[in-house]
């Protein structure tokens, strides 16, 4: 791993739909796609950006010929990550200065969201490898 980082541009929000892109960018060199490969998309004249052209999940932002920065939610294990360094803190969303005051909430906080969940099913990749995907 190189590093894991935040990047507050206007380009990584817009890419992630988020109010920031979180990322691991690791040596080319070291990793290997386990299950097919990303589409890609030229987000600008110097960077392009990797995606499952299946679901559409953000997986990649790259640059450099060695390296890319591979979305940190696609991770199996995410938590095992801690941010070195928030890039382009210049463009950061004035709303995230505020989160830790936020107050929190569980998934499920009605009796309906609990029913819901209890039985919802997801689609998108679960994490770890499996056997069979769609």
């Amino acid at each position: 791993m190189i590093d894991a980082s935040i990047c507050h541009c206007r380009m990584c929000q817009k890419a992630t739909g988020g109010l920031f892109g979180a990322y691991v960018a690791v040596e080319n060199a070291n990793f290997v796609w386990s299950r097919g490969k990303p589409a890609y998309f030229q987000s600008s004249s110097v960077a392009r950006r990797g995606f499952c052209s299946a679901c559409g999940t953000p997986l990649t932002f790259e640059w450099a010929e060695n390296r890319t920065a591979l979305a940190m939610g696609c991770f199996d294990a995410p938590e095992d990550f801690v941010f070195d360094v928030a890039y382009a803190s210049e463009h950061m969303h004035p709303t995230l200065s505020g989160l830790p005051h936020v107050p929190v909430s569980p998934l499920a906080d009605t009796p309906e969201a609990e029913r819901a969940y209890k039985t919802m099913a997801g689609f998108q990749h679960p994490d770890h490898d499996t056997d069979h995907w769609p």
